[in-house]
């Protein structure tokens, strides 16, 4: 594993339990979808090479593919198991998805730190001390050297999200803004 994979191993601040019961993340509206995540260049390697991952599983920018619901009209993520509600690939899931129900966002001529609180688990606990502290957390791991040079790596993963809420701002290199 590499220095870079080493350090996007983020805490979580979504109880595991509470997603497997959720079911509302990994499903998408449209398959071209701005909420299908983003991948880094190293984990489109990592899931080509390792994972026997197909290269249609992943878009031409740089994005997981989703595919058609069988049970539905909606579009669900090509790794996500619906019988349990569980990802294929959780061991290695794309930092987007560790990030989720957070997001870097492109707003205002600014990078933010937003959250979608469309996740139940979120919109419950956004004003706790736990989110504040889970915050702070992850505004400093965006804003440290490691991740600045990630960013500014793989810009992809910047988007413009819309009904989210503004956390934080994360501070770029001058060469990405």
């Amino acid at each position: 594993m590499s220095a870079k994979s080493k350090a996007l191993a983020l805490k979580q601040f979504v109880p595991q339990e509470f997603c497997l019961k959720c079911r509302g993340c990994c499903r998408f509206k449209e398959a071209d979808s701005v909420w299908s995540p983003c991948l880094l260049e190293e984990e489109i390697q990592m899931l080509l090479d390792k994972k026997g991952i197909p290269v249609a599983s992943i878009s031409i920018d740089r994005r997981i593919q989703p595919v058609p619901n069988p049970a539905g009209a909606d579009f669900l993520c090509p790794f996500l198991e619906t019988a349990g509600n569980q990802c294929r690939i959780y061991a290695f899931r794309p930092f987007e998805c560790q990030l989720y129900p957070f997001l870097i966002n492109f707003r205002k001529g600014k990078v933010l730190l937003t959250v979608d609180l469309n996740c139940p688990y979120v919109y419950e606990h956004i004003n706790s001390q736990e989110a504040k502290d889970y915050i702070a957390y992850l505004a400093d791991y965006l804003n440290s050297s490691t991740l600045r040079s990630l960013l500014k790596d793989n810009p992809q993963i910047i988007q413009a999200y819309e009904e989210v809420r503004e956390v934080a701002e994360i501070s770029l290199p001058d060469e990405i803004k």
